[in-house]
């Protein structure tokens, strides 16, 4: 069985949160294309490109307030692909909007529904997508659950929890704190 083939399309000030999402697609069983990753020294990077698109059984629009204000080839990927899922039956999985950080969607883009890989469960929501589409194109599936989020530009930063018996040292005035007594308490400021 064939393996899903999806085209990451983002921009360049992107490309940490990109690569990311490319290594955890590779092992999910997905032959992502990144442009990083796929282009040879030597190839005419513009037909690469351009040959991946129309190869992808779905791209992924990879969002960031960077992504959609620049001006360049990000927004020429992003109308072919535009243009591509409109020859799509209705009710295809094709493009999905990844919204690395929050940010307004384009306005040719906002009748898709969008999936926040910054939160805790945009990754499950994009590999339910992804699976939908492999189901289309008959592509193999790829696993899904337990995958944490791709981009943390908005996610709080989780505390290490003190070990039990640990004391936590806190300076500073503490009247009103709550004191918190058992398992898996977690405190934050």
């Amino acid at each position: 069985m064939k393996k899903l083939k999806i085209f990451l399309c983002h921009a360049s000030e992107d490309k940490a949160e990109v690569k990311g999402l490319y290594d955890l697609l590779a092992k999910q069983g997905t032959d992502p294309w990144l442009d990083t990753e796929k282009l040879l020294p030597g190839q005419d990077w513009n037909f690469e490109i351009n040959k991946a698109l129309d190869d992808a059984d779905v791209i992924l629009l990879c969002l960031s307030k960077k992504s959609v204000s620049k001006e360049g080839y990000v927004q020429k990927e992003m109308r072919l692909a535009i243009d591509q899922a409109l020859e799509m039956p209705e009710g295809r999985i094709f493009l999905i909007p990844a919204r690395l950080e929050e940010c307004q969607l384009p306005y040719k883009i906002k009748s898709y529904q969008w999936v926040d890989l910054f939160t805790a469960e945009g990754m499950d929501k994009l590999l339910k997508s992804l699976n939908a589409r492999a189901n289309q194109v008959k592509a193999q599936p790829l696993s899904a659950g337990g995958s944490p989020p791709v981009a943390k530009k908005s996610a709080p930063k989780k505390q290490a929890k003190p070990k039990t018996g640990t004391t936590i040292n806190i300076q500073g005035n503490v009247t009103g704190s709550n004191i918190v007594i058992g398992n898996d308490n977690e405190v934050n400021s």
